[in-house]
């Protein structure tokens, strides 16, 4: 298959590389990394196994890559208001895209610029981060959970074969709407507290008795808000397997926790104002994620200096 990855970022690279390593032609959209992957390639530092992709397709403007089979879109959410110019010169008459991205809203978005047949779900549950420019670094997990805007079983089996014939662990969904919202269990809590508290990790959080049950009790929010809005969620054993999960992940930075540390817009909008501004939609009180939404939200604009702490 033909690939073009737009949002070389961590999951980007990863997901790309391993794709590429399978013999697909894979091409990266790259800022940040480019001139050092054009120059000295991607390597990937895996707890499955090092490897390294000597010459790597690598561009810097979309145009450059053309029409592909598959788009894989890792960009943060901050960008989605770019996302369609970035994407359009890679679409032809049949090209498929996969929304890799984190929270809500995003697959509705894309389906905004794009035909919803097109438009897929990817949900990584992985644990990675970039390094220096050309290397990503793998620690943990790895499935990625597809689903289709349509709900179409056929459609979302092609692209979960792919990723299955390179080695990665894929699940087809019957609802991408339901899976969203279940990753959000996890999503919510640890992203949200890691900020909210100070810059912290996961394992900061699961030792701390008042932070651990409060990250308890957004989960549990969470998954009646999902249910609010025609989901179907348990949470039993979900809550506890998450926990559970989490601990085996000592000093974990999340996405938003790495993206505050450095000073970059958080993914404040879809992790949190969305699921909010749905469940209240639905007619559901979310007081613990309307607390982390406005908690997150002014600290992110303080942080990039959009607002000054005294006025």
């Amino acid at each position: 298959m033909r690939i073009g990855v737009i949002g070389s970022g961590a999951v980007g690279c990863f997901y790309g590389a391993r794709l590429a390593r399978a013999g697909h032609e894979v091409h990266f959209l790259m800022r940040r990394d480019y001139e050092a992957v054009r120059d000295g390639g991607l390597t990937v530092h895996s707890r499955d196994g090092d490897f390294r992709l000597e010459s790597v397709r690598c561009h810097a403007r979309s145009e450059e890559i053309g029409p592909v089979d598959w788009v894989l879109c890792a960009l943060k959410t901050t960008a989605l208001d770019a996302a369609p110019g970035l994407i359009g010169p890679c679409v032809g008459r049949d090209t498929r895209i996969l929304a890799m991205m984190n929270g809500l809203g995003a697959e509705q978005r894309l389906a905004e610029s794009f035909e919803p047949w097109r438009v897929f779900g990817g949900l990584a549950f992985v644990c990675c981060n970039r390094g220096e420019p050309g290397h990503v670094h793998h620690l943990d997990y790895g499935r990625v959970a597809f689903g289709h805007l349509l709900d179409d079983r056929d459609e979302v089996g092609r692209i979960a074969a792919i990723f299955a014939e390179a080695g990665i662990e894929a699940q087809p969904l019957d609802s991408l709407k339901q899976a969203r919202w279940e990753k959000l269990v996890w999503n919510i809590p640890f992203n949200s507290l890691s900020v909210s508290a100070g810059g912290i990790s996961t394992r900061r959080i699961l030792d701390d008795e008042l932070l651990g049950a409060e990250a308890r009790e957004l989960m549990l929010e969470t998954i009646e808000a999902g249910n609010a809005c025609g989901c179907s969620i348990s949470p039993d054993p979900l809550v506890d397997k998450m926990f559970a999960n989490t601990e085996t992940m000592g000093h974990y930075r999340t996405s938003m926790q790495i993206d505050f540390e450095e000073k970059r817009p958080l993914e404040v909008e879809s992790i949190l104002g969305e699921p909010v501004r749905q469940a209240r939609a639905a007619g559901h009180g979310v007081p613990h994620i309307g607390a982390q939404y406005a908690l997150v939200r002014f600290l992110d604009r303080i942080n990039r200096q959009e607002l000054t702490r005294y006025a």
